[in-house]
């Protein structure tokens, strides 16, 4: 049997083209879904005329002037930062995890009770404690978003682990591929997709995590920025800061999300 491959030279180019075109369709709805909300929210702001509910174009001129003064990318950046760490640690370890418990039947059968534990333990009270425990730290902030983040990546790669195929685990025995040549061929090919699927599902909670981990006990961040927001009633600084970081958020989801989701799928086709 020839080895299963992840390349997407594998894939004929009518596909490839069609799901190209996918891409730029999905692109085109929800560029128009989201001009027809900030139509929405435009004409409603002009009619309400409320001090709590500014305009589009208001929000946009916030926006520009944060990060003319260089606070807009400040924040940003120390938000990013914790992000990447955060979910780079939870990747490592709830990988490692959910492999092992799906491995390991009677391993499986004795944590999987702490897994649902910590997968319905409120984030907030995780963010708590880490801050009393450790102090109002980066490390504390850092900790408090992996332990919220690390039993998602679990059970998503234990359902990985469990689903290998035992079929072509020993066809590779048969055909004498080796250690290194079946985990590259067989095995990584197969959890290539639960990994990707983790990676955005998990993302995503990371985002909102942190920044409730930045309002509560750091002093900068975007969560820190709309907690100050907050105290001020200042609602366009909270919109500028919310739309900037969905911006950024949905680039990272369409230009390497998305497309490693697609890749590591491929080979399923």
């Amino acid at each position: 049997m020839a080895p299963v491959s992840t390349s997407t030279s594998s894939i004929p180019r009518p596909a490839r083209a069609l799901g190209f075109n996918s891409t730029i369709e999905r692109f085109a709805w929800m560029a128009g879904s989201l001009l027809v909300l900030g139509l929405f929210w435009h004409v409603l702001a002009v009619v309400l005329q409320n001090r709590y509910l500014p305009t589009p174009v208001a929000v946009f001129d916030i926006m520009l002037r944060e990060a003319e003064s260089g606070e807009l990318w400040k924040h940003t950046s120390a938000t990013l930062a914790r992000v990447a760490i955060a979910f780079i640690f939870s990747m490592f370890i709830g990988t490692a995890i959910g492999l092992a418990l799906g491995k390991y039947k009677t391993a499986d059968k004795f944590f999987d009770a702490w897994l649902t534990l910590f997968l319905n333990l409120p984030a907030l009270v995780t963010i708590t404690l880490c801050y009393i425990w450790f102090g109002l730290t980066d490390v504390a902030a850092i900790v408090a978003v992996a332990l919220n983040k690390i039993p998602n990546v679990a059970v998503n790669m234990r359902e990985g682990a469990r689903s290998l195929s035992k079929d072509l685990a020993e066809m590779a025995t048969m055909y004498k591929f080796g250690s290194w040549k079946t985990l590259r061929h067989v095995t990584l090919p197969q959890l290539a997709p639960f990994f990707a699927a983790a990676a955005r599902s998990g993302l995503s909670l990371v985002w909102k995590i942190v920044l409730v981990v930045e309002a509560f006990g750091r002093s900068n961040g975007v969560g820190y920025r709309l907690a100050i927001a907050f105290q001020e009633f200042d609602v366009g600084t909270i919109l500028a800061y919310a739309l900037a970081f969905i911006l950024i958020v949905q680039i990272i989801e369409f230009t390497i999300l998305q497309p490693l989701q697609a890749r590591v799928s491929a080979w399923r086709r």
